[in-house]
């Protein structure tokens, strides 16, 4: 069996309908396990994020996906703040060869959210993860990928309420995602 986590922070929910997701994905292929885990302010204490727990469940996982809503064309603070904790994983090699991956929520079509993704990217090189964007190419009959973003899952929301962004299209990239991080993940682990 493999693991698939999905961490991530969601300041008003939409980006947790992306992590569902993904979550909903990785586990729809056969021998795998998928759980959402969130990254809560809660738990950053005078800057430093610390939560032994989540980082256990992160250790123990064969794949990691990062998500965060895009604020002011990067992750979210909290987000950072969880990033900046795992150096002791870094220094550590401790999740060398996990596969990574990556997705982000923002109010416009771009909204920056390349440089969120790109930021999960340098992330995941610096502790020697394997990463996996998104293989569809956009223009595609389900709407898969409309935003086109191979580098990971890019979703569209603004003021909406949660049940209508982001929208069905978004979600379904999140969840072929998903389905591609399991895969990948039963074969790494094989």
């Amino acid at each position: 069996m493999s693991l698939v986590t999905i961490i991530h922070f969601s300041g008003s929910g939409h980006t947790t309908k992306l992590a569902d997701s993904l979550a909903h994905g990785a586990a729809s292929v056969a021998g795998v396990r998928s759980q959402v885990l969130s990254i809560s302010g809660d738990d950053i204490e005078k800057g430093r994020y610390k939560n032994d727990a989540i980082l256990a469940h992160l250790d123990a996982s064969d794949a990691i996906v990062f998500g965060s809503p895009t604020y002011m064309g990067g992750p979210a603070a909290q987000f950072k703040a969880f990033a900046d904790a795992t150096a002791g994983r870094w220094f550590a090699s401790g999740w060398r060869d996990k596969l990574a991956a990556g997705f982000t929520v923002s109010g416009s079509p771009s909204g920056d959210k390349l440089n969120t993704l790109h930021y999960f990217f340098t992330l995941a090189m610096q502790h020697g993860m394997i990463w996996a964007g998104v293989p569809e190419t956009p223009y595609n009959a389900e709407g898969v990928n409309r935003l086109g973003s191979n580098s990971g899952a890019m979703g569209q929301a603004g003021q909406e309420p949660t049940d209508v962004a982001p929208n069905a299209a978004d979600k379904l990239t999140a969840e072929r995602l998903g389905e591609r991080i399991g895969r990948l993940a039963l074969k790494l682990k094989a």
